[in-house]
């Protein structure tokens, strides 16, 4: 009996081992079939961090079974893979959930989905899938959840869906699917939630859709369906959503809506062509939170039960032709909205309300954030009890019939970003309480009948995008403060009786897309700051009284495409530099005083006649309907031949001249200082320090009319110190980036220098925003104005004394002092010419002292470019060899009348390759044409820049 019992004991446990092995080959053999799936899936893609070398159950996104370890779950979505979808994932044959979601397979979604029998949940959306949703999908007869939406599959939507008995979510929505809702699809009991929007179906809504018993969410928003809401839509009591926005659905509302859906809480009927009342029942809706009935063509009056839905969130009525109630001054809706204590969006625009604002609308929900209401009919005033939604963030009130003021109380509507009550009728002027609304982006007040003037506390509205203060009775200057708004892209002040001059120290708005002031009465100069508005993209300065030149520096506005500088008061020439303006398309400079030639290149080649009417003298093409410009024609073969022999002999000799006066002058230097003389009784006779208030007593506060020019720190103004000195008064804006550094660089070169040819230092005032320096009055300007502007001429004499003066100055900056100073930013604008035309170099912003313990070290200081020399310009090392280079460049330029900078130079030609490559056989080509000019019909040297005085040289 023992050995029986033995033997069944063994061949039992042999069973057992036969019988786990066979399980084994079979779970192994199984394996092999998944994991080959995932391997040919993992190929297909880029993104995935499967490793081959561990399990495959423990890669990231996989779930398998725990008995047979089988795959039965890929959760993948949001990983950020990129490729197609294998059709081996069709024989993970265990597979229940398969989620790619957010992420950019792209091609089609493969048959063999349809392998996958025990497929519950498969979720496609955010993807880039194309092609027909497959057939085959039919066969997963277990699938509850189907989400493809926001991908791009086309066709029609498959009426094998309708096969899916399990099925309770199917989401197609944002895709490209064309045809009719299949009345098939609509036959499954179970569903709960069915997205259909944003696609391309047509027809009407099955009436079979009441047999969704089960229905909590449908939205079929923004297709082309049309036709009437079916009724039994509204049998479905279990539906909580429901969007049917943007259609084309007609008839009326169900007057006992609010009785079918009781646990309604969205409804969104907007842009349809709905008509009728609004159903009164629709307040038994009591879990309502969004109601959305815009763009319809709903009438009647808005109904006051509407404030019992205390849950309600957003209520959009706008665009219908609602009305207030009968016999009713006030909106009373409004008073009883006050009941929606959870209301956050309120939209009634585009309704004739014609009634009064209450005095209610402060009591609306604390929670109230966007209240929209434009073009109502709304008369009356603005409800000084606005100011106690304090959350508010957008007020819409514009194109309606308010009167009266702007209340003061505004000020309580803390959080306000957008005030649009533009296209009304308020009076009097703005108030100031309106700059203590400090998150305010958008402010539109246009259209209204507003007086006084822009409040001067504008600046405090840093967040300010949007402002337009257009067509109003405003007066006074523009405030200096709205040219600190750093954020604004968007200003209309046009057609008001704003005066004076713009600002002085206006700041380079950098983020201004377009400016109109026109039709005002604005003077003074266009401030050359415009051309560093970098985004500007429309310029309007047109109808006002604008005086001078138009600045050179709008040809640096690229972005440019509108500009009107029409009806102004503007003289002198044309700027080629508006040449560059590539896309410019309308130019408008007509009724000014505009003299020259009409430039012909760039955006001009497609500019009319109409862009240049009424002007004083302008000369071009015939296309512009001007005279023809005055040709000069070529000079005679006699002139053409003495000036070639004669003028280079007169520049060798002035340079000879030249070199001799340097090396003179650096003997001088070596035994004695230069002392000053010219402008020393300033010096003597105004104190060391000058109070703000002396400033502005001697530049009548600053005024436009007293600049003489403009920098990238400030301006620079002409006074008048203690009633008899003549100065320049040079004012930073120490709040300016980099201006402190700039103003104190300044002062300390300046304040060592004592030479007849450098400008002097008069005196300083330091304030907490603003730093002056003054200094002596130059009459004649810079150089760079009579070297190169049309109407200012240099005599070959005139050029050699100046060069002169200004050799004489670097010598004693760079042998004259104990620690030798390296100016870094020599060039002729910041050479000064006085009454007898002598040069005095000057501003000294980014001067460098060099000492034996502090050699040439790299800066981040650059001059001006073209004058740079190369080794500052590629290491920012500088020394005495710096301002050599830059002296040597103005030689250049006053031999030649061209700039480092001219349109000529580009590649690898610059000014020095071209007067090296010239010198030798063209001469006459690259001397300035100003000193070859002759008179009409003379053999002899006789021209405008009279080159005779050279007999009265030496």
């Amino acid at each position: 009996m023992l050995m029986k019992k033995h033997f069944y004991k063994i061949s039992l446990m042999g069973m057992l081992m036969v019988h786990s092995f066979r399980v084994s080959l079979a779970i192994s053999s199984s394996n092999v079939t998944d994991i080959s799936a995932l391997l040919a899936f993992k190929s297909e893609i880029v993104g995935s961090n499967w490793t081959e070398t561990e399990n495959f159950c423990n890669w990231v996104g996989v779930t398998c079974s725990h008995r047979r370890q089988r795959v039965t779950g890929l959760r993948l979505g949001g990983m950020g893979l990129q490729g197609t979808i294998s059709p081996y994932v069709g024989n993970l044959s265990f597979l229940v959930r398969l989620d790619l979601s957010n992420n950019s397979f792209h091609g089609h979604l493969i048959p063999e989905i349809g392998h996958l029998r025990r497929l519950e949940v498969l979720i496609l959306e955010g993807n880039l899938l194309e092609g027909a949703i497959p057939a085959s999908i039919h066969h997963c007869q277990k699938l509850k959840v189907i989400s493809l939406s926001k991908n791009g599959f086309v066709g029609v939507i498959p009426k094998e869906l309708s096969f899916l008995s399990s099925l309770r979510h199917l989401f197609l929505g944002r895709n490209n699917l064309t045809g009719t809702i299949p009345p098939s699809l609509v036959n499954n009991s179970k569903l709960e939630w069915l997205g259909l929007e944003q696609n391309y179906l047509q027809g009407s809504i099955p009436n079979e859709i009441g047999n969704l018993q089960n229905l909590q969410q449908l939205s079929l928003s923004q297709n082309g369906l049309t036709g009437l809401i079916p009724p039994s839509i509204f049998n479905i009591s279990s539906l909580r959503g429901v969007s049917l926005s943007f259609h084309s659905l007609s008839g009326t509302l169900p007057s006992s809506l609010g009785l079918w859906l009781p646990n309604l809480e969205e409804l969104d009927l907007g842009g349809n062509q709905l008509s009728g009342n609004i159903p009164l029942c629709l307040s038994n809706s009591s879990y309502l939170k969004k109601l959305r009935l815009s763009s319809n063509q709903f009438s009647g009056p808005v109904l006051k039960s509407l404030g019992h839905l205390e849950h309600l969130v957003e209520l959009d009525l706008a665009g219908n032709q609602l009305t207030s109630q009968s016999g009713s001054l006030e909106l009373s809706f409004l008073t009883a909205l006050t009941g929606c204590k959870s209301l956050e969006k309120l939209s009634i625009s585009n309704n004739p309300l014609n009634g009064l604002l209450p005095e209610s609308v402060g009591n609306l929900s604390s929670s109230l954030q966007m209240f929209v209401a434009s073009s109502c009919e709304i008369k009356g005033p603005i409800p000084k009890g606005i100011g106690s939604l304090k959350i508010l963030n957008w007020l819409e009130l514009s194109n309606n019939h308010l009167n009266g003021t702007i209340p003061s109380t505004v000020k309580g509507m803390k959080s306000l970003q957008r005030l649009h009550i533009g296209g009304n009728r308020l009076e009097e002027n703005i108030p100031n309480e309106i700059c203590l609304l400090t998150k305010l982006g958008e402010m539109e007040l246009q259209n209204n009948n507003l007086s006084g003037s822009i409040p001067s506390c504008i600046g405090n509205l840093n967040h300010l995008q949007i402002m337009d203060l257009s067509s109003n009775s405003l007066s006074s200057s523009i405030p200096s403060s709205l040219w600190s708004l750093e954020n604004i892209w968007f200003l209309n002040l046009s057609c008001n009786s704003l005066h004076g001059s713009l600002n002085a120290n206006m700041r380079a708005l950098k983020m201004l897309e377009s400016i109109d002031l026109s039709w005002n009465r604005i003077s003074g100069n266009i401030p050359t700051i415009f051309g560093a508005f970098e985004s500007l993209s429309s310029l309007n300065l047109s109808r006002n009284s604008f005086g001078g030149h138009i600045s050179g520096s709008l040809g640096e506005l690229i972005t440019l495409d509108f500009m009107d500088l029409s009806h102004n008061n503007l003289s002198g020439a044309i700027p080629k530099s508006l040449e560059a303006l590539s896309h410019l398309q309308y130019l408008n400079l007509s009724v000014n005083n505009l003299s020259g030639e009409i430039p012909s290149r760039g955006p001009f080649e497609n500019f009319t006649a109409t862009s240049f009417l009424e002007n004083g003298a302008l000369c071009g093409q015939a296309i512009f309907q001007v005279p023809p410009c005055r040709s000069h024609g070529p000079r005679n073969s006699k002139s053409a031949s003495l000036l070639k022999y004669i003028l280079p002999t007169l520049a060798s000799a002035a340079i000879l001249v030249a070199a001799i006066l340097v090396a003179l002058i650096r003997m001088m230097m070596k035994n004695r200082r230069c002392n000053a003389r010219t402008g020393e009784h300033l010096v003597r006779e105004v104190d060391q320090i000058i109070s703000y208030e002396g400033l502005c007593q001697a530049t009548d506060d600053f005024s436009e009319a007293n600049i003489i020019g403009v920098g990238g720190f400030g301006s620079v103004f002409k006074g008048i110190l203690n009633d008899k000195f003549t100065v320049a008064i040079k004012v930073l804006n120490l709040q300016l980036e980099g201006a402190l550094a700039h103003f104190n660089a300044e002062f300390v070169a300046l304040r060592n220098v004592r030479h007849t040819n450098l400008v002097k230092l008069i005196c300083s005032c330091s304030e907490t925003e603003l730093g002056a320096l003054v200094l002596p009055y130059m009459p004649n300007g810079s150089l760079e104005k009579w070297l190169y502007s049309e109407n200012y001429c240099l005599n070959l004499f005139q050029r050699v004394s100046i060069m002169v003066d200004v050799a004489s100055a670097l010598e004693y900056l760079h042998h004259g002092l104990p620690d030798p100073v390296v100016h870094c930013d020599l060039n002729p604008s910041n050479v000064l010419l006085d009454n007898d035309m002598v040069a005095h170099v000057g501003d000294f912003g980014i001067a460098k002292i060099l000492t034996h313990k502090r050699p040439a070290t790299p800066s981040i200081t650059l001059g001006t470019l073209g004058y740079v020399a190369p080794e500052h310009g590629m290491s920012g090392r500088v020394s005495t060899r710096t301002d050599v280079y830059s002296y040597g460049i103005m030689l250049l330029g006053m031999l030649t009348g061209k700039k480092p900078t001219d349109d000529m130079f580009s590649g690898e030609l610059t000014l020095r390759q071209w007067v090296t490559s010239s010198i030798s056989n063209k001469i006459m080509e690259v001397i300035d044409r100003k000193l070859l000019k002759t008179e009409d019909g003379g053999d002899a040297i006789a021209t405008n820049c009279n080159l005779l005085a050279i007999s009265s040289w030496g």
